[in-house]
This record gives C-alpha cells, structure tokens and sequence, in this order.
C-alpha cells in the first residue's frame, strides 16, 4: 500500500498545497484562471506535441484505446442522462449531469498519475487519445443534449441541436491541445524533428504541465459550497468515480487486446474526477452550483478511489 501511495499521495499534496495556498491568500481563486490559462494553451499543448511527434504513429495511434474510452465514456453519460431525466429534471440538466459522469480531468490529473505509472511519455500518449475523444465524442454530445433543452428565442429543438454541434466543432478548431496533437501527428507521421534550441524551449513548457495543473485544481476549489444538492452531487461523483471507469473497462475486456500500460491508462484516465471548466460549463445553463458541488465532492473522494485502484492494479500486475 505505500508503493501506492507514494503514487497518489505526491500527487494530491500538490492539490492541498494549491488549496492552502489560495486559502490563506498568498493566491486569490482569479489566479488559478490565469494558471490555468498557461496550462491550457501553453504547457499541454506542448506536452502533447513532445509526447506524439517523438514516436512513430503506430506506436502512438491505438484504434482499440479510443474504441474503449468511447464506448465506456458514451455509455456512462447516457446512463446519467437516463437517470436524471427519470429524476424529472429538464434536458439541458441531464445533459450536465452526463458531462459530470463521462469527461473526466485527464489533462490536470489524469497525465500526472498516469505519469507517476509509465512516465511521461505514455502519459502523454494516453492523454492525446483520451483528448481526441473527450472533444470529439463524450463533450459534444454532453453540450449538444443540454443545449437542445435549453430555450431559444423561436427556436426549434432541431435548430439548437445544430447550433450545438456547430458550436462544440468551432471549439474543437480553436482549442490549443487539439492543435498540439494534430501538429504532433504530423511530426511524426513525416520524421520531423525540432531544431535543438526549439525543443528545449518546447520542453520547458511541458514540464511544467502536471505540478501547475494540479495546483490550480487545489486553488480551484477553495470556497465552493455543497449546498443543497445531497443526492445530485452523490450520483455524479459515482457514477464519474465508479461507473465510468467501469464502463471502460468492460469495453476494454470486449475489444482486441492491447499493450498493458495502455490498458491500465485507459481506466486511470477514465476513474479521475470531472473536468476543472466542469462548473463554468453547466453556468450557462443555470446548474452551476451543482456541477460545483459534485466537483468538490468528486476531487476529494477520489484520492481514496484511485488509491484503491492503483493497488488492485499493482497487485494484478
């Protein structure tokens, strides 16, 4: 069990460092936007270009990873749709309660625990195809639901539906990490390779990627409240911490077999809490004070679900 925790516990001290700190005021919770910020558009986006463009594309594109974090992350977010809209909520409502059980925080801390596994460049292999399907699959159906609920000035249900989809696919175009996969890919499929100065550069940005991360995610939720939202914030924190991850699972047990890191990855990446812009997501539609609240919840318990997945994984291994 300390082999584990000496895993999971760096990892959520720099979490508990980033929340005393922002706590105490030495940063205000505005500054982690900014943090944010860089990592978003500055450090991962490196990270994934240095990750892809140093191997060659059959060593980094897996048909049979992406098959399965597809297929877990659809199915855990129609399962929470399902259930919501059974609860009586609206659409728009349902479609947030998917996001929170089927985008997990890959970039913020699922790389940084897949990296204390299998070091940082499987760590970013694994966080390339995770991205490609986050925003590409699992975000764009969470949005597309929940704008389709949402009322528009004449608008018929068809209509938003489209403008979501057009919306989620100009996000896709503008987002930084999907260009740093693209242009990794593309180093890699044509044996590119920076000049010296240059990839020393781009690897000053990359390595600062999991410690920052991590720390806006412990600013972040300094001064978040529970409210009333009990039985809402206990069926997204399982069904994030435990039904996707099952999900996925079970997909990768059904599909072709593949390399084992790449296995172990696909579920660690899947068990990890909900995205950081979980809350600013749902604010557009009135719901987020619940995203917040499930996203508190979600990041503290699962420094005990992820502990315990880690050593089931070391001991089957």
């Amino acid at each position: 069990m300390l082999d584990v925790l000496a895993i999971t516990g760096p990892i959520y001290f720099v979490v508990a460092v980033g929340y005393a700190c922002t706590r105490a005021g030495l940063f205000q919770r505005t500054d982690m936007r900014v943090f944010g910020k860089y990592v978003v558009n500055i450090a991962l986006p490196a990270l994934l270009f240095n990750a892809l463009s140093q191997r060659s594309v059959a060593e980094v594109f897996n048909p049979v990873f992406i098959a399965a974090y597809a297929g877990g992350s659809v199915a855990a977010s129609l399962a929470g749709m399902v259930w919501a809209r059974r609860a009586g909520k609206s659409l728009s409502e349902a479609g947030i309660v998917g996001m929170g059980m089927s985008c997990p925080n890959s970039g913020f801390i699922g790389f940084p625990l897949v990296a204390q596994l299998f070091g940082p460049v499987n760590a970013g292999i694994a966080l390339a195809l995770a991205m490609v399907v986050e925003n590409f699959v699992s975000l764009p159906l969470a949005l597309t639901v929940a704008e389709s609920g949402a009322e528009a000035d004449g608008a018929t249900r068809g209509e938003r539906l489209r403008a979501a989809l057009a919306q989620s696919l100009r996000s896709v175009a503008r987002n930084p990490m999907i260009w740093g996969i693209a242009v990794g890919f593309l180093f890699s499929l044509a044996q590119w390779r920076l000049p010296e100065p240059v990839a020393r550069t781009v690897n000053l940005f990359a390595a600062a990627t999991a410690s920052l991360s991590l720390f806006v995610i412990g600013g972040s939720l300094v001064g978040l409240q529970l409210r009333a939202f009990a039985r809402d914030v206990a069926v997204i924190t399982l069904g994030k911490l435990f039904l996707h991850p099952l999900c996925v699972l079970a997909a990768v047990l059904l599909l072709p077999p593949m390399a084992r890191e790449l296995q172990v990855a696909v579920v660690v990446m899947a068990a990890v809490p909900m995205l950081g812009i979980y809350p600013i997501l749902a604010q557009k539609h009135g719901h987020d004070a619940m995203a917040a609240a499930a996203q508190l919840v979600a990041t503290i318990a699962s420094f005990f679900t992820l502990t315990a997945l880690l050593w089931v994984v070391k001991s089957a291994l």
